[in-house]
């Protein structure tokens, strides 16, 4: 097992809502007026970057574009019109104040994953990608964000963030949730069954988590998809998949799950916002390197950071297979 300072022993206890909408057939309606999207994979710029994000077990495979897709509908600021009742959700706002134990809490981001077809669980299990005072997703990007959380290095600058993950999916194998709230190491746990219109909001920059799987196996599913697929709304109860100016895959709304992911920054204390608001104690990039150049050091390892850290090959690999893990454990069967 790599030793990494993630966090490896029990993580703030998730908590569980029931019914999240009152109306949440208005989430398909949204997801429809929204469309078309594209996979989530958009969001490495290659392969190397691609793999940087996975454990041992998931670095030496190719990138696999599977149909899941993402939408953007909010980021600091909505980003579509009717998405306030999501962003503001007081029952995700109250869950986190109660984790965290803070009335600091701060939402700031909604979007919407899409998944057809995809019957096995979507990877080992992995943290979502975190953000840190002066480093976040929106200039540097996601391998080494990823690859610092794993590190346990820069806690220190870590900006604390509650998600929630709501689901809204009545189809063949339920396309729930794994997780482990005690640790990658520890038991892992399953959301199944019934799962539509319910939510778990939890720390998942450090609970380790996974989505179930969704459709049926004998369908198969669609291979070979290039990073400019599209999910696209054709009208009715049909969705496609379009790629390379072709059709890919044709379906019925019904088949078609979805989840909204909401997240929020939360601060201990209004000293700990005006930190991060006024970007009075930012972690600085020439930091970045050269902790990672100590702490390799102190394991052995002499690498200097390269020229260009951000894309070079090799740098990437070696952070990646240095820091980055994935859970021991699988869920058990029911």
């Amino acid at each position: 097992m790599t030793d990494t300072g993630l966090a490896t022993d029990r993580c703030l206890p998730p908590i569980e809502i029931d019914c999240v909408l009152g109306d949440p057939a208005s989430v398909r309606r949204r997801a429809e007026a929204h469309a078309p999207y594209a996979p989530v994979q958009r969001y490495f710029e290659n392969e190397e970057q691609y793999r940087a994000a996975a454990g041992a077990d998931s670095r030496e495979k190719p990138m696999f574009i599977a149909p899941v897709f993402r939408g953007d509908w909010a980021y600091e600021t909505p980003l579509i019109d009717d998405v306030d009742d999501l962003l503001h959700h007081e029952g995700f706002i109250g869950s986190a104040q109660s984790i965290f134990d803070s009335k600091h809490v701060r939402p700031f981001s909604v979007y919407s994953n899409l998944t057809w077809q995809l019957p096995f669980p979507q990877g080992p299990g992995h943290v979502d990608v975190p953000e840190f005072r002066g480093i976040d997703r929106t200039a540097y990007p996601v391998w080494l964000l990823t690859t610092m959380n794993h590190s346990g290095l820069f806690d220190a600058w870590r900006v604390p963030i509650a998600t929630s993950v709501a689901w809204f999916y009545e189809g063949e194998s339920d396309g729930g949730f794994d997780y482990w709230p005690d640790g990658p190491d520890g038991p892992a746990r399953s959301h199944e069954g019934a799962i539509h219109n319910t939510a778990i909001v939890g720390d998942n920059d450090r609970m380790f988590h996974r989505v179930r799987a969704t459709g049926r196996a004998e369908l198969g599913i669609v291979s070979d998809l290039s990073p400019q697929a599209l999910l696209v709304h054709r009208g009715g109860a049909t969705w496609g998949i379009d790629d390379g100016g072709a059709s890919r895959a044709e379906f019925d709304a019904s088949a078609l799950r979805i989840s909204i992911s909401w997240k929020a920054r939360v601060f201990a204390d209004d000293a700990d916002e005006r930190r991060f608001l006024e970007h009075s104690d930012d972690l600085e990039p020439a930091a970045i390197w050269r902790a990672f150049e100590e702490d390799l050091a102190a394991r052995g390892r002499d690498a200097r950071c390269p020229a260009d850290p951000l894309r070079d090959g090799e740098w990437i690999a070696l952070l990646s297979s240095t820091y980055v893990r994935e859970p021991t454990t699988r869920p058990v069967a029911a």
